[in-house]
C-alpha cells in the first residue's frame, strides 16, 4: 500500500547575475535590479556607466528600501523616440514635447513625479474607502452570524416544542384513552349485569313453568273424577304462567366514533414577527432603597419576600425586608462574603473567604455552619443552585494558576469537573458567577484579573463550550466587558451585568446575543448584581464609579418585560 507523503519543496540557489557561478549572494542594485556577489560589485558592477550613481543594498535589507523610481525614461505613446516629460492634468495622461507644442500649451501641467504622487494619494483614498467598506460589508457578516445562530436557536427551540407537544398530545391521548376504556368497563358492567338480571329472572319462570307442568299432570292422572270436574276450572288459571319483561332495563354496549386527527391538534406554524430574533426590553423601577453597606456585591431573595444583600469589601452580610421603601435589617453576620446562593429549601449557601468548603445558613435556626460542599483542591469564587438541587461551584486555584467550574449532587458528591476544552485548553480564568438554563447548559460569568476582561462561557450538557460571549462591539469598543453577575429569566434567556458601561447583556439559553439594554436610561448606574425573586421581579444592586466606602450603595428592585 502507497503512503501518503506530504511533498516537502526547497529553494533552489540563485547564482549571481553577473558571473552565473558565485551562489554567495551579498547584494542587490536597485538600479540594474541584479543580485550580485561581492567580486562582481566591486569589478564588474563598476564598468557599468554610471555605475557609482548606482544604489546598491545588502541582501539582508531588501523589502526595507522603497526602490527609486525613473521618471525620466517613460516613452510617449504617441511620438516614437520622445520620452514623458511632464504631465497634463486636463487631459489626464504623460505629455512629452511635442505633445505639449501641438496639443497642451494651454493646458495645467505638472511634474510627472508630482503627478504619480497626487495619484498615488488618490489610490491611498481609494484604498481607504475599500477599507471602510470592507468593515461595514464586515458588520453585515457579523449580522448574518448573529442571525445564522438566533436562527439556529429558534429552530432547536422550535423542534423541541414540537417533541414537547408530541409528549403532551400522547400523555393527553393516554390519559383519555385510559377514561374511555374506564367508562366502557362501566358500560360493559352494567348491559351485562342487565342481561344476566333478565336471565336470572326467565331462569324462575322456567322453574315455575316446570312445577305447574308436573302439576297439570298429575291432576290429569287423578281416578277421582268428582273431584277432577270441581277443580278443573281452576286448574286453568293455575296454568299462567308470569312473564318478566326483560328488556325495559337492557342497554347495549356504546360504539366507539375514533375522532378525526388532523395537525391542528399537534400544532401548525405561522410566521415569525420578529425574524431576526432581536427583543424588545423594557424595565420599570418599582422600589429604590439606600443601604448601610457600600456596595451590594450579591444578592440572593428568600421565598418570605426577605433578601440577603452583602459586602465583602464591608465585611457584612446582612438578611433584610423590604416595607415600603425602606429596608429593615432582620440579622447581620461580620463576614466577607465572595458568593452566596438560596437553596430550594430556602437555606443560604456562602463562600467565605479563604475556606474550600461552603457555608449554610439554616433558614429555621439562623445559624452558620459547615454545608456538605467542599471544592477541594480549589478555592470557591461562585455558587449556583439548580432547579433539580443540584450546586455548581466555580473555583480557582492560585498555586497551580487554573480554575474550574464543580457540578455536585445533594448529598454533596462531585459529579462533574469542567476545567479543559476540547483541544485541552483552559476554560476559564476567574468564574466570577452562575447560572444554568432549562436546557441544562451551564453560563458562566468569567473574569481575567490581570486585565479586567471578561467573557460568558457556556458548557453544554456533554461538557464541551458551545459558545463564548466576550461582549457588544459597539458598546465595548473603549470599555472593555467585564460580566460581574448572571441569572436566567422565566422565559430561559439570561442577563448578564457590564457594570462600567451600565449595560444589561440579554443572551438566549446558549449564549447567543439578543439584545442590550443600557439602564443609566432609567437611572440606574454600575449594576452589580442581579437576583430574581420567586414572584419575578428583578433586583439591582448598585454600586460607583471606584466602589465607595461611603455606606450608601443602592438597591432597585424593578419590574423587567420582554426577556
Amino acid at each position: 500500500m502507497a503512503l501518503s507523503r506530504s511533498v516537502q519543496k526547497s529553494q533552489i540557489p540563485i547564482n549571481c547575475q553577473f558571473c552565473e557561478t558565485q551562489k554567495s549572494i551579498k547584494w542587490k542594485c536597485l538600479d540594474c535590479s541584479l543580485l550580485i556577489c561581492d567580486n562582481c560589485k566591486d569589478k564588474i558592477h563598476l564598468k557599468i556607466k554610471n555605475a557609482k550613481d548606482h544604489k546598491i543594498i545588502s541582501i539582508k535589507d531588501i523589502g526595507l528600501h522603497p526602490e527609486e523610481l525613473d521618471f525620466t525614461n517613460i516613452k510617449c505613446q504617441q511620438h516614437a523616440g520622445q520620452s514623458c516629460c511632464l504631465f497634463c492634468t486636463t487631459c489626464d495622461h504623460l505629455v512629452c514635447p511635442t505633445c505639449f507644442a501641438k496639443v497642451h500649451k494651454k493646458h495645467d501641467l505638472i511634474e510627472i513625479n508630482e503627478a504619480y504622487d497626487i495619484k498615488q494619494d488618490d489610490l491611498k483614498k481609494e484604498q481607504s474607502k475599500i477599507q471602510k467598506n470592507k468593515v461595514e460589508i464586515e458588520t453585515k457578516m457579523d449580522k448574518f452570524r448573529q442571525l445564522q445562530a438566533v436562527e439556529c436557536f429558534k429552530y432547536e427551540k422550535v423542534r423541541q416544542d414540537i417533541q414537547s407537544q408530541e409528549k403532551t398530545l400522547k400523555q393527553a391521548v393516554e390519559k383519555y384513552a385510559q377514561k374511555l376504556q374506564k367508562e366502557l368497563e362501566q358500560n360493559c358492567k352494567s348491559t351485562f349485569q342487565s342481561i344476566e338480571g333478565g336471565m336470572n329472572d326467565i331462569s324462575g319462570s322456567i322453574k315455575q313453568a316446570d312445577v305447574r307442568y308436573n302439576e297439570v299432570e298429575d291432576f290429569m292422572n287423578t281416578t277421582d273424577v268428582a273431584k277432577f270436574f270441581i277443580q278443573v276450572s281452576g286448574m286453568k288459571k293455575y296454568t299462567d304462567i308470569s312473564k318478566e319483561s326483560t328488556m325495559s332495563n337492557y342497554c347495549s354496549i356504546l360504539k366507539f366514533i375514533p375522532g378525526e386527527i388532523t395537525q391542528s391538534n399537534l400544532g401548525t406554524f405561522q410566521n415569525d414577527d420578529s425574524p431576526s430574533g432581536e427583543l424588545t426590553i423594557d424595565i420599570k423601577i418599582n422600589r429604590q432603597f439606600q443601604t448601610n453597606i457600600s456596595l451590594v456585591s450579591f444578592l440572593s431573595p428568600c421565598h418570605d419576600d426577605s433578601l440577603w444583600i452583602a459586602c465583602p469589601n464591608d465585611g457584612v452580610l446582612q438578611k433584610v425586608k423590604p416595607e415600603g421603601t425602606n429596608l429593615k435589617t432582620i440579622s447581620t453576620f461580620n463576614i466577607k462574603v465572595f458568593g452566596m446562593e438560596i437553596t430550594s429549601s430556602n437555606n443560604l449557601l456562602v463562600k467565605v473567604k479563604g475556606e474550600s468548603r461552603l457555608k449554610k445558613i439554616d433558614s429555621s435556626t439562623g445559624k452558620l455552619t459547615d454545608s456538605i460542599y467542599d471544592a477541594t483542591p480549589f478555592t470557591p469564587s461562585a455558587v449556583h443552585a439548580t432547579y433539580n438541587d443540584k450546586v455548581i461551584i466555580g473555583g480557582f486555584h492560585n498555586d497551580l494558576d487554573t480554575s474550574a467550574v464543580m457540578v455536585m449532587s445533594d448529598k454533596g458528591d462531585q459529579e462533574a469537573v469542567y476545567e479543559h476544552d476540547q483541544h485541552k485548553q483552559p476554560i476559564f480564568k476567574y468564574p466570577k458567577s452562575i447560572t444554568s438554563t432549562s436546557n441544562r447548559n451551564i453560563h458562566v460569568a468569567d473574569y481575567e484579573q490581570s486585565d479586567g476582561k471578561g467573557k460568558v462561557v457556556v458548557i453544554g450538557q456533554n461538557g464541551d463550550v458551545i459558545n463564548t460571549y466576550l461582549g457588544h462591539k459597539e458598546i465595548n469598543k473603549e470599555e472593555p466587558f467585564r460580566p460581574d453577575c448572571i441569572v436566567k429569566t422565566s422565559r430561559d434567556n439570561v442577563i448578564v451585568t457590564d457594570r462600567h458601561t451600565h449595560t444589561l447583556h440579554i443572551l438566549n439559553n446558549s449564549g447567543v446575543l439578543l439584545t442590550c439594554y443600557n439602564i443609566s436610561d432609567i437611572g440606574i448606574l454600575y449594576p452589580l448584581s442581579l437576583a430574581f425573586t420567586p414572584a419575578g421581579q428583578l433586583y439591582i444592586g448598585g454600586t460607583t464609579p471606584d466602589i465607595s466606602t461611603a455606606n450608601d450603595a443602592k438597591l432597585y428592585e424593578v419590574n423587567i418585560y420582554g426577556c
